[in-house]
């Protein structure tokens, strides 16, 4: 087993970093830095930061599976950010600084996840091997 480098709170502070970025980064880039002609505000609002949202809580009580599971929401952000870098070239800057603060926010809870669930004597349940089946 690997020794742990970064405290369990450190990596907290470095997920929530993350995570606020985006909060705050991906309307003000959709509706004012660079407004998407095709979409009107309520969906770029709607589809680019409710997501985001829904693992507030979690995130906030320092809860570790809420950690792990926001990895999937935060893929939505990865994913954009490198669609917008080949598609988009006059929004290299902006996909640049989501692609930073989705792989910080992923880096924070991975970590965060893991460590918290060990320090907390958590663990993955194995399947039953069923002997009657073999």
């Amino acid at each position: 087993m690997t020794k742990q480098r970064i405290s369990t709170n450190n990596l907290k502070k470095i997920a929530l970093t993350g995570y606020f970025s985006l909060l705050f980064f991906m309307p003000l880039w959709l509706i004012v830095l660079s407004p998407s002609e095709s979409l009107s505000t309520g969906t770029s609002l709607l589809m680019f930061t409710l997501p985001l949202l829904f693992p507030l809580k979690g995130l906030l009580q320092g809860n570790p599976f809420t950690y792990a599971w926001s990895n999937f929401i935060v893929l939505i952000y990865f994913l954009h950010s490198l669609t917008t870098l080949w598609v988009l070239p006059e929004d290299r800057v902006w996909a640049l600084l989501e692609l930073i603060f989705a792989s910080t926010m992923f880096y924070g809870a991975t970590y965060y996840a893991k460590y918290r669930g060990q320090e907390l004597g958590l663990s993955i349940r194995k399947k039953k091997n069923d002997e009657t089946q073999s």
